[in-house]
């Protein structure tokens, strides 16, 4: 098991650090006190976990300085225990303190006796406090000057894991009768095209048959609004990926949910199938939507019309 204590100072990245290790498949704790790393490490032996990352730091208070000597006895104890210790320049930490206006975690508790108004004393007081748990680190990184996606890559090259998260990605037809997903990040409005609805022998069908597929397929202005969504989705999937975004949820809207949105979601998602990606479908006002979500595995054995078939 690989098992990463991280520490360091207030602001110069731990809590960016946990969030990565956690998005690349660690189980990770947050602001533990060094006394409990042992009974930590034993639950996640026992629980079969292959990678952990904990962060200790000057929030526990005085406890903290006993994480030097926990370290060195779990490693003594024959224990794989890896110490990342997290830096920062006495400007850069004043400067992200100012932007983000929350509080230094000395300037409060046990330390009261800390000048309020001050930042850079608390600063000082922590990194004299850090100096036993410094000395002992495996591994140093000064963030002062690093980009929190070269970060994500720094921690991925030390801990050789995929720091970056799997996009997931859904499909969400709807009608905007009954609103627009709340979830939604892009949303496509296909309320222009031809309505099936006014098609009686249409009208009790959804966007799943293959009648209606062909109805939809057939308004002239379908193809061009398929080419230009599959554009733009799939030139931004990587550039969302890279931004470090876990979730993407694109919402296409016709009036009820039923016809247009739904044939419309199901060919976005092949596209985006396609196009290397994993993808979930939900049809979000239809009926029997809980019955009929699929996943992407399954989707074109249950998708079997082709323009063909269709005679377009």
């Amino acid at each position: 098991m690989r098992f990463v204590v991280i520490t360091g100072l207030s602001g110069a990245g731990k809590t960016l650090a946990l969030h990565s290790l956690e998005d690349a498949g660690c189980f990770t704790v947050d602001n533990l006190p060094p006394a409990m790393l042992p009974e930590l490490f034993t639950y996640c032996v026992k629980a079969g976990f292959v990678r952990c990352a904990v962060v200790c730091d000057t929030r526990c208070g005085d406890l903290l300085k006993d994480l030097p000597t926990t370290i060195q006895q779990m490693k003594s104890d024959g224990n794989s225990v890896e110490t990342l210790f997290l830096d920062a320049s006495e400007e850069c930490l004043v400067q992200r303190y100012k932007e983000t206006r929350r509080p230094h975690p000395l300037h409060r508790g046990a330390y009261e006796e800390l000048d309020q108004s001050s930042i850079l004393s608390a600063i000082r007081k922590e990194r004299e406090l850090l100096l036993d748990a410094r000395s002992i680190a495996d591994g140093i990184i000064d963030t002062s000057t690093v980009f929190p996606l070269t970060f994500r890559d720094l921690l991925g090259e030390m801990y050789a894991l995929k720091t970056r998260p799997v996009l997931l990605i859904s499909v969400i037809s709807f009608g905007f009768k009954y609103g627009i997903p709340m979830e939604a990040d892009l949303v496509f409005d296909v309320r222009f095209l031809a309505n099936p609805h006014y098609v009686p022998e249409l009208k009790g069908k959804d966007g799943r048959h293959p009648e209606v597929l062909a109805y939809v397929l057939a308004d002239s202005r379908t193809e061009e609004l398929q080419q230009k969504m599959e554009d733009l989705i799939i030139f931004a999937l990587p550039q969302y990926r890279e931004e470090g975004k876990a979730y993407l949820n694109i919402a296409i809207g016709c009036t009820g949910g039923k016809h247009r949105s739904v044939a419309l979601a199901e060919q976005l998602a092949i596209a985006i199938e396609k196009a290397g990606y994993g993808v979930h479908v939900r049809h979000r006002d239809l009926p029997i939507a809980s019955e009929m979500e699929r996943e992407s595995s399954n989707r074109q054995e249950l998708i079997s019309v082709s323009n063909s078939e269709l005679g377009l």
